[in-house]
């Protein structure tokens, strides 16, 4: 919302980023309360205008680097001018890979709509399948094109490198479009973040482990306390009204890209101990629906990663001659929320770690 906020002034400079963040918000509730229809269905519009322009970016960029487009081949020397292709080494990866890891927080809802899925033994698989695919072509593929047609001398927050590269090649209205359509990516961002936060509570709360009046559904299954409870977060938007829009910016991004790189780490550990209890408890492992490859290496190597950038993230920041205590804080508001909370939980329903053969695999087993 502080993002889509920021993009509209693109077009509206005099119009206070709070007011689109409040219409986007509204919009984006009214979607998510509606029916998971309407989520299913306003996704899919805005993931179509995203994937469909990332197609035409890659295909325009790929013809600007071998010379077809734009006069002379570019080819690759902008992967190594100046310092590139690893500018400020280290320290510099540590930076942005929160950031970037944010932007990829969100595959794992694939898992989380299983529960509303009508076929998930059939669905969910062939969705898991494509997913390393789709990372390929549409964030690889692009970060590729724009490194060779963008040098990081000339790279920006004012101004997105895709839409430096359709200005390359003479489309004059690239700005306008490209601004459009990371408008549609954020709303479908926020969009699957809403169904995700409502769903987890709604399942926390059946699971005993939130309040109960959380798992309340309207009659279209919406779970309305639930998707309330959200709006009351995010409406930490609105903060945007009385602080620095970019600062507002980068704490929440740091605050929930932080948290996703935890439950990324609960997911890695999840998987780990089900599939060695499904072992344990002498189960068939052919009997799955689903069985993910090179395991027991993708889940410990993911954990490892994950534990990597959570407390990497903000070393840059104590590496600096005069420590950033803001951007400290902002890299790692995250991990003492999530301590108090766990701490919490554990100390009230006194929780201790379930051993391999005590693993319910039998409830709600299909």
């Amino acid at each position: 919302m502080v993002a889509s906020g920021l993009v509209m002034k693109f077009w509206f400079p005099n119009v206070p980023a709070i007011v689109w963040s409040i219409v986007f918000l509204m919009l984006i509730v009214i979607l998510n309360l509606l029916s998971t229809k309407a989520y299913g269905e306003s996704e899919y519009w805005f993931a179509s205008i995203k994937v469909i322009t990332v197609i035409i970016f890659i295909v325009i960029g790929l013809a600007n680097i071998i010379g077809i487009m734009g006069g002379e081949a570019v080819g690759f020397k902008n992967f190594t001018i100046g310092d590139a292709p690893f500018v400020g080494g280290a320290k510099s990866i540590f930076m942005i890979f929160l950031i970037a890891g944010f932007s990829f927080q969100g595959t794992e809802l694939v898992g989380i709509a299983a529960g509303e899925s009508e076929h998930p033994e059939k669905t969910i698989p062939k969705a898991i399948k494509t997913i390393f695919w789709r990372i390929l072509l549409f964030y690889l593929g692009t970060i590729f094109v724009v490194g060779a047609l963008v040098p990081y001398t000339e790279a920006g927050v004012e101004t997105s490198p895709f839409t430096m590269v359709f200005e390359r090649v003479g489309i004059s209205f690239a700005a306008s479009l490209m601004n459009g359509v990371i408008l549609t990516s954020i709303l479908s961002c926020g969009n699957s973040g809403m169904y995700a936060s409502t769903r987890m509570l709604y399942a926390m709360d059946k699971d005993g482990k939130a309040p109960k009046f959380l798992s309340k559904v309207n009659k279209r299954g919406v779970p309305v306390n639930s998707l309330i409870a959200t709006t009351l977060v995010a409406s930490a938007c609105f903060l945007t009204g009385v602080c620095a829009e970019n600062t507002v910016y980068v704490w929440l991004v740091a605050a929930s890209g932080l948290a996703g790189f935890i439950s990324w780490l609960g997911i890695a550990v999840c998987h780990y101990r089900f599939r060695k209890a499904y072992i344990y408890q002498g189960m068939d492992l052919n009997k799955l629906k689903y069985k993910a490859k090179l395991f027991p290496l993708g889940p410990i190597l993911a954990f490892i990663l994950c534990i990597v950038v959570v407390l990497g993230q903000g070393l840059s920041y104590l590496q600096q001659e005069t420590i950033d205590i803001s951007g400290l804080i902002a890299a790692y508001i995250g991990i003492p929320i999530f301590i108090v909370l766990w701490i919490v939980y554990k100390v009230k329903h006194k929780t201790k770690m379930v051993s391999l053969e005590d693993v319910d695999l039998n409830t709600n087993h299909k």
